[in-house]
């Protein structure tokens, strides 16, 4: 039987499998894929433990249980001054890239267009590639990583279905302002086009910034998908727990992709991250301070190296500019610098449809300071 043509012919294996592999293989100090090397809060972990032994171990109901979605939606309620109804407007998913899947394919068809900023996660293009659509990527404007609005206002038009946006942003750490988010209403109102915001990284903003949502500008959020994390703000990337936020029809049309998705996600874990929302909500808004050290520690002890950083706004990744260490690709001297020196990173031109000629590789923070001293007394070295 011959095996048909693929519908990703162009998509390898993600660049945070290759570069966690290649870590592993040569025994390196693992800076490139986004995870913590640091346990959840123990108090959690508690009622996790809690949970598994009430006999919370079956399918939870398929938008989530609902205890969980109504303490998703007060905190929505308390940070950006609008409550979702939890029953229809709320929907956990296993993850934030399935909620990205869904999302996509909730409103996109065949032949229609959809923009991206790059550079944009990687499960993007993929998604809607799958849906039959076209990915219009758009390059953010260094050395911010600002939005083009002279160009994404040319490439609108009338089969642009959908725009993704995502902030705080990986891999670059910039941020989005409510003068931006105000901006993008703007622009779109004359076209039947929706919006899908990556905010997982909502909580880790630096430097007495604030995050802004969609869900904060009535107009935008009444055409928009938000997607978040559990894992990124509770140090629980394996858990694969997330959470999407959007008007009921739009709801509606995302649950009919995710029941024959994942259908539901892990059932303990919705009922441990509801008690701790409630217990100690002190954890998601100190979890910027929390993050900002370490970032301040990361390039304070790089400062005397030939890297060149300019502080992450938000998420826990750094961007670095090697050029007075090396003039190799980014994928060469990242694939190098696990190899030879112990310290994998990611490169930033996947990241890219047209990658541009600046060499930049991306760190993730999200370390115990142990580890990070470790990485930047091998980086000095160079």
């Amino acid at each position: 039987m011959q095996i048909p043509s693929s519908k990703l012919p162009g998509a390898g294996t993600t660049i945070f499998t290759v570069m966690s592999q290649l870590s592993e293989d040569y025994d390196a100090i693992n800076l490139s894929q986004g995870f913590p090397d640091f346990q959840p809060p123990e108090e959690l972990l508690d009622w996790v433990s809690h949970h598994l032994a009430a006999g919370h171990n079956q399918y939870a109901p398929m938008a989530g249980v609902l205890v969980l979605r109504e303490r998703i939606a007060e905190k929505i309620s308390e940070l950006y001054g609008t409550q979702p109804d939890p029953v229809e407007e709320v929907t956990v998913t296993s993850g934030a890239t399935e909620a990205l899947f869904c999302a996509i394919h909730a409103v996109v068809r065949s032949g229609e267009e959809v923009i991206v900023f790059d550079p944009s996660y990687d499960s993007y293009d993929p998604a809607i590639r799958l849906a039959g659509a076209v990915p219009i990527h758009i390059p953010l404007l260094p050395p911010q990583f600002e939005i083009d609005w002279d160009c994404l206002k040319q490439r609108l038009n009338e089969r642009t279905r959908l725009v993704i946006i995502n902030s705080p942003h990986n891999p670059t750490g910039s941020l989005l302002s409510c003068d931006d988010i105000q901006r993008l209403a703007n622009v779109l109102r004359p076209y039947d086009t929706f919006v899908l915001s990556d905010e997982v990284y909502e909580h880790i903003v630096f430097d007495e910034r604030r995050h802004a949502s969609v869900l904060e500008n009535e107009e935008l959020a009444a055409r928009s998908f938000a997607v978040f994390s559990f894992g990124k703000t509770y140090h629980a990337t394996g858990w694969k727990v997330g959470y999407c936020v959007a008007p009921r029809e739009l709801s509606v049309e995302f649950r009919r992709v995710h029941q024959f998705n994942t259908f539901t996600t892990t059932t303990p874990l919705q009922y441990a991250l509801a008690d701790y929302l409630i217990e100690r909500p002190e954890h998601y808004l100190e979890l910027g301070a929390f993050y900002e050290e370490k970032r301040n520690l990361f390039i304070e002890l790089m400062d005397p190296s030939g890297f060149e950083m300019k502080p992450s706004k938000g998420t826990y990744f750094q961007l670095a500019d090697y050029s007075k260490i090396s003039s190799q690709p980014d994928m060469e001297f990242a694939r190098w610098l696990t190899v030879e020196h112990r310290i994998a990173v990611i490169p930033i031109s996947v990241f890219y449809e047209k990658p541009p000629a600046a060499q930049l590789i991306r760190f993730c923070f999200a370390k115990e300071a142990a580890t990070l001293r470790e990485a930047a007394n091998c980086l000095l070295k160079l």
